[in-house]
């Protein structure tokens, strides 16, 4: 199949609103180097962080101009010097990308590169990386869960919380959720919650205590920090873990209540992950794709064009409903 040698992309000059993402449409479609594959990008998730990198909020802070977009699902167009596992027309999905998601053509390095499994669409295929891997790295690698733990998903209808509830059922926990829409309520108990609970809701933690007869939750998976953490605390058993996965802003808490309970709160970062480490995640999402429970849960589509939509949204919608999605072919 011959590439055009032009395509479409969207493209960042300036940190700011979502209003900087400008639609450029005569960008030269890039080149694979060595150890990387050229996909043709058919969809590509939106992560709440890349908003923040939008806004210059963000530690990491790319050169501009620069293409957001790091979720991409689609069709293998060719391939650099060194690269054997993939060919031109393979299904693949990638979690991290070279020159950006939001655009027709993408470069991914070939170590970021999976088999997008024969049960996924490609608008699935978009919300498998860092959703699902986050979700992995966040109940294997740093909360160390084991089968019987009580698990608390905090902001469980979105992306990573989705991810976490299938993952934490699969793995054997007693799974509870939290979400702000009955909607959401709904999409949680449908992907592995044992229970959900409404977090707009006064007194909801009263609610979670008592659904483990006031023992407290084991492992609490936290989207939210910076609303939720101190509560979290509260919630925990004796030696209970926090993994924050997200925040946007600084938050008070007593220190006491992690005396109390030896409790430990961890951060979450997928760049800290290892190349081993991120194969052992793949291996067992293939299982769950062979089995049946790995099964994202695509929330609102865009196309490429409504990047800035998208970008609004994500942070402004009334609740997370799965993972938000770009549609480029």
């Amino acid at each position: 199949m011959s590439v055009s040698r032009l395509m479409r992309a969207i493209r960042v000059s300036e940190f700011g609103a979502p209003s900087v993402l400008k639609l450029c449409s005569e960008l030269s479609v890039p080149q694979p180097g060595p150890k990387q594959v050229l996909i043709q990008v058919h969809a590509c998730g939106v992560n709440p962080v890349e908003t923040y990198i939008r806004a210059g909020t963000h530690f990491k802070k790319p050169p501009l101009p620069y293409t957001p977009g790091s979720d991409v699902s689609g069709v293998v167009q060719g391939v650099g010097e060194g690269v054997t596992a993939f060919k031109t027309g393979d299904r693949v999905f990638t979690m991290a990308t070279v020159t950006g998601g939001y655009a027709e053509f993408t470069i991914a390095p070939v170590d970021s590169v999976y088999k997008l499994p024969d049960q996924l669409d490609f608008t699935q295929g978009a919300a498998i990386g860092i959703p699902y891997f986050t979700a992995y790295r966040a109940l294997v690698h740093r909360l160390r869960v084991k089968p019987g733990d009580t698990v608390l998903i905090h902001g469980a209808s979105g992306g990573v919380g989705v991810a976490a509830c299938q993952l934490s059922r699969a793995l054997g926990l007693k799974v509870l959720g939290t979400a702000g829409t009955p909607e959401g309520l709904k999409l949680v108990l449908n992907n592995g919650a044992h229970l959900a609970f409404n977090h707009r809701e006064d007194g909801y933690t009263d609610k979670i205590m008592k659904a483990t007869n006031g023992r407290g939750v084991d492992v609490i998976v936290e989207m939210l920090a910076n609303v939720n953490l101190d509560k979290d605390l509260k919630m925990l058993t004796n030696g209970g873990r926090v993994a924050v996965v997200g925040s946007r802003g600084p938050i008070e808490i007593n220190p006491r209540d992690t005396m109390v309970k030896e409790s430990c709160i961890m951060g979450v970062m997928l760049y800290a992950a290892t190349p081993e480490e991120h194969l052992e995640c793949a291996a067992l999402l293939f299982s769950g794709a062979e089995a049946g429970w790995l099964k994202p849960v695509v929330g609102p589509k865009y196309q490429l064009e409504d990047a800035a939509q998208a970008h609004h949204d994500i942070i402004e919608c009334p609740g997370a409903f799965g993972k938000m999605v770009l549609t480029v072919k």
